[in-house]
């Protein structure tokens, strides 16, 4: 009997504790909590770069290093990731500046390529990384969007101009390799259809038209002025400043777009006939062999799509 009355007591006074505590729980009032927050500076270190896919372009460069008696170039898969930041000879003449995400394009006179007497850092499309001959054609069309500005551009004296003139983008023509091998062609050279020029802070488009429209066949793929000419049109002022720029390429048709302005069209009967195909280029191309003469550019974006 003392056993049993133990544990009925116990029992009692368990069960009283339980009721108290839950009653005193239930009166307590939620204070709020303050979290705080983990110190995370990663953020602060992170590094911008200009917006380019260096997959589908390669790089011209103004100098000659391994002396092959040509200019210096480097491949997409020398480029992409990054791998452009760790090659010391690419360093001098296209680098990032991370103030701003954009990359620098800096020429000077020095080695030509074979098809032109002026030096450049530029860049080339290439639709398939491997084969600089596969390209496009105005039937299958494309289209580049840069954002850039001009820095530096040393002074013109032998001319009337006040600064060198410098090509920022182009489409440049190639003859094709069913037609090369057609015609037994020595070189698959064609001529530039757009030169998006750079002219004492102006951007002026010089555009490739036939000399005599009736012009047909095999002859067309003459690449000599007597067949093909420059026709040009100012875009506009631009000075120093950052501006947008694109090509759009279609059958027989070209728009141009400066900034948000409304775009200025050719549609004639030489971008109809236009034998050629095709590839974007885009980056500084110092249009000039004088001693002492430079130009500095630089590319805060730049796509293509076909």
């Amino acid at each position: 009997m003392i056993l049993k009355k133990t544990v009925l007591v116990f029992t009692f006074l368990s069960f009283f504790t339980l009721i108290c505590c839950t009653s005193k729980d239930d009166a307590i009032e939620e204070l709020p909590v303050k979290i705080e927050e983990e110190d995370n500076n990663e953020g602060d270190n992170l590094v911008n770069y200009a917006d380019i896919d260096f997959s589908i372009w390669k790089v011209t460069l103004p100098v000659d290093e391994d002396n092959n008696g040509s200019p210096d170039e480097y491949k997409p898969d020398e480029l992409i990731n990054g791998k452009y930041r760790t090659i010391k000879a690419v360093q001098p003449y296209m680098y990032d500046d991370t103030t701003d995400a954009s990359i620098v394009f800096y020429a000077f006179p020095l080695n030509a390529t074979a098809n032109s007497k002026y030096s450049r850092t530029e860049l080339r499309e290439l639709i398939k990384p491997s084969d600089s001959k596969v390209n496009w054609t105005l039937e299958t069309g494309g289209t580049i969007v840069g954002k850039l500005k001009m820095l530096e551009v040393s002074k013109d004296k032998s001319s009337s101009s006040e600064y060198h003139r410098v090509i920022v983008m182009q489409i440049h023509g190639v003859i094709s390799i069913e037609d090369m091998q057609k015609h037994g062609f020595s070189s698959n050279n064609g001529p530039p259809l757009i030169k998006m020029t750079w002219i004492d802070g102006d951007l002026w488009v010089y555009k490739k038209s036939l000399v005599n429209e009736n012009t047909t066949g095999n002859n067309l793929l003459d690449v000599s002025s007597s067949t093909w000419t420059d026709e040009k049109y100012n875009m506009g002022t631009v000075g120093f400043n950052e501006f947008q720029f694109s090509i759009k390429a279609t059958k027989g048709k070209i728009e141009l777009q400066l900034n948000n302005e409304n775009p200025y069209i050719y549609e004639d009967i030489s971008l109809a006939k236009w034998p050629f195909q095709n590839y974007y280029k885009a980056g500084n191309y110092l249009n000039t062999t004088d001693s002492g003469a430079f130009s500095k550019l630089k590319y805060y974006s730049l796509s293509v799509s076909h």
